[in-house]
């Protein structure tokens, strides 16, 4: 494989955020509550949520297609057109705010690879808007150091699909092979992004619930960063050889 490294695509959940355990379940009981002021109304709002959502990731993970929050929503009788719905939208994000921190190596890191001429990306599987993720980067101080960044859910695929790996490297404008993507999960990351041609860096420190695991499965990596920045050693050595 050729050396040349031109740009490094990251996914975005427990890798460029600190992996945490987050209440899946509260996040939709704050979106309920916000709906229904009477509880009796309010839980089993949020617990058809949680199993649509939890079906919809399912289907993700088999069928490798996107998914997205308002198909989600719909699907488990909750009316996005309600006048309350906005409110609701606004609570789940707060509730998302402390779970979507961009860990303070992430900056440095980007510094560092643009110094280096190395074009940044993101690509990441999610249900939630393309804007609110730019957002998110935009809070943190960090977005103008993104070159491309492709969300599934503005996508036809998730990772491991060929295709969303294709997108990202499309969006940096690079070819897939020249790209490094670097993820914390050996599936979706690890495997998808070397189907693609990339080579890829695993960030080994995610305790995947097991309901999200592929079983019996492993792929190896073409490096392992212990901590985000390792990442720049890792494409620097690549790139000296």
């Amino acid at each position: 494989m050729s050396s040349a490294v031109e740009a490094v695509i990251f996914d975005w959940g427990g890798t460029l955020t600190p992996w945490h355990p987050v209440d899946l379940r509260e996040q939709w009981q704050v979106y309920a509550r916000e709906v229904h002021d009477d509880p009796a109304l309010a839980e089993p709002l949020g617990e058809a949520i949680l199993a649509a959502e939890d079906a919809s990731w399912q289907h993700v993970r088999k069928a490798q297609a996107s998914a997205r929050l308002d198909e989600i929503l719909s699907a488990a009788g909750a009316d996005v057109t309600h006048e309350r719905h906005a409110k609701a939208l606004a609570a789940y994000r707060a509730f998302w705010a402390e779970h979507t921190i961009t860990d303070p190596q992430v900056k440095p890191l980007w510094e560092g690879l643009r110094a280096n001429g190395i074009r940044v990306g993101v690509l990441s599987n999610t249900i939630w808007s393309g804007d609110y993720h730019r957002g998110i980067f935009e809070r943190d101080g960090v977005g103008d150091l993104i070159d491309g960044q492709v969300y599934s859910s503005e996508i036809a695929w998730t990772k491991p699909h060929v295709g969303a790996f294709e997108a990202a490297a499309a969006a940096v404008g690079v070819d897939p092979r020249a790209c490094v993507y670097v993820g914390d999960r050996e599936f979706e990351d690890v495997h998808g992004s070397q189907q693609a041609g990339m080579r890829a860096i695993l960030v080994p420190h995610s305790d995947i619930p097991a309901g999200q695991r592929i079983e019996g499965f492993t792929a190896t990596p073409d490096g392992v960063a212990h901590e985000l920045l390792d990442v720049l050693s890792i494409v620097e050595s690549w790139r000296a050889a």
